[in-house]
């Protein structure tokens, strides 16, 4: 069985922000020495910082032990501009010759945090000024997770992370009282389509620069773990201190089966009672022909038993919004729920072969071989298109030339033995 490593971030109970992503990372096994030098060296790149110092330590919190890190500095300013920060960021990473990777995290990382800000004031890149987020250590935040992700190769693994908890309540801010999460952290959310929830903590788990580099670190956000082998657990605490559970954002590293045979699809669903027959089938045509990979109709009893179906379809992620906008509007449905998760494939090839159906008559037909992860074949299958116009034409029963075209392919297969899937050949 062939495996390949994955990290996935768990930030549905504590939520995440900078200083947590970073100490998670230093627990998985970054080495301290070089993230803490690397984050101590922010304030030659930055105005206005007259003290920083940094220091990680273990800390125990609802009996859970964490690394933590302490970030004490000293700073004239209480905001800056886009522009500046960007500037500050970009030459910190050339300077310390971060790999191309990871100075591409930490520059998308800033820019996102800034776009987010400049879209919520309605000013540009350059001008909109900062306050919270334009603090010293929004910088160190990112310079330190960017440095340990490259230390752990994690640009070059795959990342998820679970649904974000963003906090209950009302929180205090530069502009005044707003309500959780803050505007430039669901702007963030909003724009990397990454789930989120509230969570039972009536206080601002998520912040922006953590949003920024969760939202970038990690590829998507899944409904809850994939089926995989934890292999190592690191986990970063926070500065606050919560009654209801433990301030700590987990990662974990583990093993999962190698993603030639693995996908990310997302079942969309929803419940109908009162949409007929014609427009439900309609409304299956329109999804296949808009990206949906299929769709189905479950026959069920709604409440009052009265009967009624299940339309189910799967789909990537790129056609997700569109698909669920054609159900809504196809059906009228009032609402569809969205499950991603994570889908196992057997590898498939296509192949042609000919079939003598008598004779005189010879034809070519396309057939998909489907194999397992220990290359064996599972299943080969006509194209149905294919066998149904060679049945037309000759008059011959489907069945029949479905037997000959398979009968054919297992006689080909045998005379070559066992091919590696993928590989495409005609006979």
């Amino acid at each position: 069985m062939l495996l390949k490593e994955i990290f996935v971030i768990d930030c549905q109970l504590a939520g995440v922000s900078g200083d947590m992503l970073a100490a998670a990372l230093l627990d998985l096994g970054a080495n301290e020495e070089k993230v803490i030098e690397a984050m101590e060296s922010v304030k030659n790149f930055i105005d206005g910082c007259k003290k920083l110092k940094i220091s990680v330590i273990e800390a125990l919190t609802h009996g859970i032990k964490a690394k933590k890190l302490l970030i004490e500095f000293d700073e004239e300013k209480n905001s800056r501009f886009g522009k500046e920060i960007f500037k500050a960021v970009k030459k910190c990473v050339s300077e310390l010759k971060f790999s191309k990777e990871a100075e591409e995290f930490a520059l998308n990382s800033i820019k996102t945090l800034i776009e987010a800000e400049a879209e919520i004031h309605g000013r540009n890149f350059d001008d909109v000024e900062l306050h919270e987020a334009g603090s010293i250590d929004t910088l160190v935040d990112i310079i330190g997770v960017a440095k340990a992700a490259e230390d752990l190769n994690l640009f070059k693994k795959t990342v998820y992370a679970t649904p974000v908890a963003v906090g209950r309540g009302l929180i205090k801010f530069s502009h005044g009282i707003f309500s959780t999460p803050a505007p430039a952290t669901l702007e963030i959310l909003k724009k990397r389509k990454f789930r989120f929830l509230g969570g039972f903590i009536d206080e601002e788990l998520t912040t922006p620069t953590g949003a920024a580099l969760l939202t970038n670190l990690a590829s998507t956000s899944l409904s809850s773990f994939p089926l995989m082998i934890p292999i190592k657990i690191g986990y970063g605490s926070g500065s606050k201190k919560f009654k209801e559970a433990p301030n700590i954002l987990r990662i974990v590293k583990g093993e999962i089966e190698d993603n030639s045979y693995i996908d990310l699809i997302y079942v969309l669903e929803t419940n109908l009672d009162d949409v007929s027959g014609e427009i439900i089938g309609y409304a299956i045509e329109r999804l296949m022909n808009e990206g949906a990979k299929d769709a189905c109709v479950i026959p069920m009893f709604t409440k009052k038993n009265r009967p009624g179906y299940i339309l189910k379809v799967i789909s990537d992620e790129k056609h997700v919004n569109k698909l669920i906008s054609i159900i809504m509007n196809e059906t009228g449905t009032l609402g569809v729920r969205v499950q991603p998760c994570i889908r196992h494939l057997a590898l498939r090839n296509k192949t042609i072969v000919k079939i003598k159906l008598n004779q005189n008559i010879e034809e070519k037909i396309s057939l998909k071989i489907s194999r397992n992860k220990e290359n064996e074949i599972i299943q080969i299958k006509p194209e149905y298109e294919e066998a149904k116009k060679i049945a037309s034409k000759t008059n011959m029963p489907l069945k029949n030339v479905y037997f000959k075209a398979i009968k054919e392919a297992e006689k080909i297969l045998n005379k070559f033995g066992r091919r590696k899937a993928g590989s495409q050949r005609s006979w």
